[in-house]
């Protein structure tokens, strides 16, 4: 079986809700990605086989939103396409799908990533389809309802992320302090130019000016631990998890070209990566913030490696809590992890967020000379998968 490359990895920058981004569907920042990464492998549209992406608040977007995305791109009508929804691992997922593609001969280059607008996500208003008779009608957010609130109990993510920091003995402070890390690590990737090579500018248009955005627009420098320690508890007066050390709602896209190694050879392409594995767990829905620390230990048993033989790790900050638990269950050790800060800084679109780390993983081995890396999700619904990639 033919092993699976990665030949271009990009990015859109990540959006603030209601923020720069806003005036894009995920559709159209789906096609920004997956244009730019056809076009920095320098191939024809008409060689992509498959387009796989993820999205998870499909709501109002419209059938097939990963079709809509590829031909926003500029690919052919001849080109297959499948959007995954596995909540926040559907772009994880989707790549890890390109690569059973590749490797079992089904297709010779595939498109795969994640996008998410939540932004534009609709509210919902479920009683007026038969006519409202009488009495009060609401609306229900569609961020929430299927985004961010357990389908099975009605339990908001956070709470899950709450009991699982109770559950592995983890403090407001401990958690605080991720926090800070990563704005503070995010800041500096910013200004040092780190993620220059991995984001993809988008022209914004309003009424007044034209602006290129280049930048992510959520870490803020001179974030302080003091300004972090203030902030309320969001679920519970008792709880540790805040506005400050969870990541934000955002919007945003990321994509990845695969093929295989005689394939990229044969067209006189370089890879960046190659995927060397792949893992996914399933387990009770509410433990769910720990299931990155579970699947890092499965994918290590599977690949027969030890967390010694991994140069570096991305781990999705769903919440702090989720890394310094996951670090906790793999026994990681935490200056391995997300070395240019995370979601809680960066932001995480949903749909997309599993892809981008995988983008941002490659990056940042690139900067260290190549190495091993495993890239990370949870999700909700209590799943959660890795990749392990190699750049040399």
């Amino acid at each position: 079986m033919e092993e699976t490359v990665i030949v271009s990895a990009a990015r859109t920058p990540i959006g603030k809700l209601g923020g720069v981004l806003k005036s894009f569907s995920a559709a159209e920042l789906g096609g920004i990605a997956i244009k730019e990464v056809v076009e920095r492998a320098n191939l024809s549209v008409e060689e992509i086989d498959d387009v796989v992406f993820g999205t998870v608040l499909q709501g109002g977007q419209g059938q097939l939103p990963s079709r809509q995305a590829l031909r926003n791109a500029g690919l052919s009508w001849d080109t297959r396409t499948e959007t995954i929804n596995k909540v926040c691992a559907s772009g994880m997922r989707s790549v890890m799908l390109g690569d059973l593609l590749i490797r079992s001969g089904e297709s010779k280059i595939v498109i795969a990533g994640g996008m998410e607008s939540m932004s534009n996500t609709p509210y919902y208003a479920k009683d007026v389809r038969f006519g409202h008779k009488l009495g009060h009608s609401s609306l229900q957010d569609g961020i929430l309802m299927d985004g961010l609130t357990c389908s099975f109990t009605g339990v908001h993510m956070g709470n899950y992320g709450n009991e699982v920091s109770v559950i592995e003995n983890l403090s407001r402070e401990q958690q605080d302090e991720w926090a800070l890390r990563s704005h503070e690590l995010a800041v500096n990737a910013i200004k040092s130019g780190y993620f220059t090579e991995e984001i993809v500018s988008i022209e914004v248009n309003d009424k007044k000016k034209t602006s290129i955005i280049s930048t992510d627009e959520g870490p803020r420098e001179g974030t302080s631990i003091d300004q972090l320690s203030k902030l309320s508890p969001v679920f519970g007066k008792d709880g540790t998890i805040t506005a400050g050390n969870a990541p934000g709602i955002n919007d945003g896209a990321a994509a990845l070209s695969l093929m295989t190694k005689t394939e990229a050879l044969h067209k006189g392409l370089t890879p960046i990566a190659k995927i060397i594995g792949s893992a996914s767990v399933a387990v009770e829905a509410k433990d769910f913030p720990r299931t990155p620390g579970y699947v890092i230990q499965k994918l290590l048993n599977k690949v027969n490696k030890r967390v010694e033989d991994i140069d570096l790790f991305e781990i999705n900050e769903a919440f702090a809590s989720v890394v310094l638990a996951s670090a906790k269950i793999a026994e990681i050790p935490l200056e391995k992890i997300n070395v240019n800060g995370g979601a809680i800084a960066l932001g995480h679109p949903i749909g997309a967020s599993g892809a981008r780390i995988i983008v941002t993983l490659i990056n940042a081995l690139k900067r260290r000379g190549g190495g091993l890396g495993i890239a990370a999700i949870c999700s909700g619904g209590g799943q959660g998968d890795a990749v392990l990639i190699e750049v040399k």
